[in-house]
């Protein structure tokens, strides 16, 4: 088991925790992260986006010119493609771009995630992370203390607005549950936060 050094809010030890291997020491695997993060990219997309075809926009009732004797090429419509203001060929339709991957495939890659993020010390776990109202400034001097990135990725077991809202108006600060966290979020942001409690419920829920 890999033994990591605690921090608390002040950015001084608090000891260790030891994190379990078959979770936080596998070999990553990089075909599964893509794979997923591919996945979740796909999800987000809205797909709404909507062109008209020529036979939707509006015209092409008549031939817009003769046939023969004006130097253009022969045009049956103005709705063709080529003319100007027809219609778009092979036009964009609404779609849903939603697919799913198989669960194993799903664990395999938050696991490849957070053993990465222990292989490149990218990881800061706090013994506790609490405030008794949404500070902002509070929220920059943890930070500050514990040496996090600019872009950072907080994760807490429970909901804690007053943490919500601490790290809110941060730019490149995000916070996440263990059942909300994603490995696109998790490989995206370089310092990966997370609390003792948090540590003890990831590894309840993945191993």
């Amino acid at each position: 088991m890999a033994k990591v050094t605690m921090l608390n809010m002040a950015g001084t030890e608090a000891g260790t925790i030891e994190l379990k291997d078959e979770i936080f020491g596998i070999e990553p695997n990089a075909n599964a992260v893509h794979a997923v993060v591919v996945n979740y990219l796909a999800n987000q997309r809205q797909g709404t986006q909507s062109a008209k075809t020529r036979g939707e926009v509006r015209g092409g009732g008549r031939k817009p010119f003769r046939q023969k004797g004006t130097g253009r090429h022969r045009q049956g419509s103005t709705t063709d493609p080529s003319q100007v203001g027809g219609g778009i060929a092979f036009a964009p339709k609404p779609r849903d771009y939603r697919y799913t991957v198989p669960k194993k495939l799903k664990r395999l890659a938050m696991k490849s995630a957070l053993s990465a993020k222990v292989q490149d010390n990218e990881i800061i776990v706090l013994d506790d992370l609490k405030f008794d109202a949404p500070k902002t400034k509070e929220m920059v001097k943890v930070l500050e203390n514990v040496k996090a990135n600019k872009k950072a990725l907080i994760i807490t077991a429970e909901k804690d607005d007053n943490i919500i809202k601490s790290a809110a108006n941060i730019p490149g600060v995000r916070t996440a549950l263990v059942g909300t966290m994603n490995v696109y979020e998790i490989i995206n942001y370089n310092s990966f936060i997370v609390t003792k409690e948090a540590i003890e419920k990831i590894e309840e829920v993945y191993l």
